[in-house]
């Protein structure tokens, strides 16, 4: 067997880490769009959250005319 050199041991490695990355991103992406399907039936619209009697406080900047 004869040995590798530096450029084709950092390609293997390389295309390695490329294609755990790839598994990664779909691992979290899933779980992502598991989270949002889950939470649907709990906020009946985006805009419920943003009234003042929410029970989560208003961190937003620019609050508008409310």
């Amino acid at each position: 067997m004869a040995k590798r050199g530096k450029a084709e041991k950092w390609a293997a490695r390389s295309e390695r880490l490329s294609a755990a990355l790839r598994e990664n991103l779909k691992r979290r992406k899933a779980q992502a769009r598991g989270r949002a399907a889950a939470s649907v039936p709990e906020a009946d619209s985006a805009t419920a959250a943003l009234k003042p009697d929410s029970k989560t406080p208003d961190f937003r900047r620019n609050r508008g005319n409310e």
